[in-house]
């Protein structure tokens, strides 16, 4: 074959790839909790187009809210539907339709007083044993100075059967999880674990960190879902981020009692 011919090919083959992907992306990308539509979302501090400029929701609200809207087994039906919820942190994005479907709905947080309950996650006593039926905690136990002790807290609180929802920072490629109580000022913790207030970072060990203390996880991450569904919601970031400590691969973690 002559060589203007193979490098014909070679372009044909070049643009028909480029057009593929370039039709493959979504004419306008949609908050899966808002509805807002538009051609990109805002930047962050960690990440380029990932805010909805309209609920500020991120990455990890649009993928919880993608995870009970999208798979059976985790659905609102099954997890919050008449379910008795206990919310920490809770998230402006989540809190109005969590509250639509569930049969008790309250909020908890240690230090802002716009809850229901001033609550410290790793010492619950003001809750009976198996009071609730979910709990859910985003992005807090990285706050918390005693995780083991939350996390047997989480167990007792939760009924039978029932399920706690848990995201938490983690750095790219770390195996094990990292703390270290000497690190106490503000300046020292943001350079160490990515925030002034951040105790740890997080490493690929979460899950099984979380199993010993005799839940049974389940992580779904943007690879459970399709790819248009993906990037219509923005459920992973167009463009990862080179801080070492950013989280660029979100998780949603479910733990069974």
């Amino acid at each position: 074959m002559k060589l203007i011919e193979l490098q014909q090919k070679a372009t044909n083959k070049l643009y028909r790839t480029a057009m593929s992907a370039y039709l493959s992306q979504p004419k306008y990308i949609e908050c899966n909790i808002c509805k807002w539509q538009g051609k990109h979302f805002i930047n962050s501090l960690w990440h380029s187009h990932v805010i909805c400029p309209n609920c500020c929701s991120d990455i990890r609200h649009r993928l919880l809210a993608a995870s009970l809207s999208f798979t059976d087994d985790f659905s609102y039906k099954k997890l919050v539907q008449d379910k008795r919820i206990l919310h920490f942190a809770p998230e402006a994005q989540l809190k109005s339709t969590l509250k639509t479907y569930a049969a008790k709905y309250v909020t908890a947080d240690f230090l802002d007083k716009r809850v229901d309950l001033q609550l410290d996650i790793s010492n619950m006593h003001q809750i009976q044993d198996g009071e609730f039926d979910l709990i859910i905690a985003c992005d807090v136990l990285e706050h918390v100075p005693n995780d083991s002790n939350a996390f047997k807290e989480i167990y007792r609180v939760l009924s039978v059967g029932g399920y706690a929802i848990l995201t938490v920072p983690q750095k790219d490629n770390l195996a094990e999880t990292f703390e270290d109580s000497t690190v106490v000022s503000p300046e020292d913790r943001e350079r160490i674990f990515g925030q002034w207030d951040h105790l740890r970072i997080y490493g690929d060990s979460f899950s099984f960190i979380i199993e010993s203390f005799g839940f049974k996880v389940t992580v779904i991450n943007e690879s459970n879902f399709p790819k248009e569904v993906v990037n219509k919601h923005i459920l992973f970031p167009p463009v990862l981020s080179e801080n070492p400590l950013a989280t660029n691969y979100r998780k949603i973690f479910l733990l069974k009692k």
